[in-house]
């Protein structure tokens, strides 16, 4: 059980016996009447977002998770494997439970695989991932018509805009979180 003043962003609640993971929150004093903790919850299985107020001071079940070093592998073709660094133990993770993270998933990148009863629940990918192009089409300087962008395909198969002057087998620095491309990388 934790308190409403034991809020921390990554933190996960078992409510209405499902576990969300604490997203966002703030406390909150109006002028007038009681304080309460506004907060952004998502849904550890499905990712649904949903926006829960707390009273101040509310005890509120949380949930055992184990976060584990883990390392890619491949991908089987139904579900992606890793390895626990400590132990050496395999694991599978479904697609579903990956989400967008696949597609900047690269053979012996080092992840975080959070575990709840033995099932994995989410995958957290490093920030920034550094990837090939695997094609681009080139850049024609006087081409602006698309805000300076253009559509590249990385090595991971995953499709995102890049700057005009990015070609095919350059290393590119890339959020994964939202495939934004965040710079090229000197090799």
């Amino acid at each position: 059980m934790a308190s409403t003043a034991d809020f921390k962003n990554g933190l996960v609640l078992r409510m209405d016996d499902q576990l969300w993971q604490i997203q966002e929150f703030q406390h909150v004093k109006p002028g007038k009447g009681p304080a309460f903790v506004r907060t952004k919850i998502r849904n550890v299985l499905s990712g649904k977002i949903v926006d829960k107020t707390f009273n101040a001071g509310v005890k509120v079940e949380t949930a055992t998770v184990d976060r584990r070093d883990m390392t890619f592998l491949y991908n089987d073709g139904a579900d992606f494997v890793f390895m626990d660094s400590e132990n050496y133990e395999q694991i599978s993770v479904s697609p579903q439970t990956l989400g967008d993270g696949h597609k900047f998933l690269l053979e012996n990148m080092k992840v975080q695989v959070a575990m709840h009863d033995g099932n994995p629940l989410y995958v957290e990918l490093p920030v920034t991932v550094e990837v090939l192009v695997a094609q681009t089409d080139p850049g024609v300087q006087g081409d602006r018509s698309t805000g300076g962008t253009k559509p590249a395909t990385l090595e991971t198969g995953a499709e995102i805009n890049v700057p005009l002057f990015i070609n095919t087998g350059d290393k590119l620095k890339v959020d994964s979180r939202d495939g934004n491309y965040l710079g090229r990388v000197n090799s």
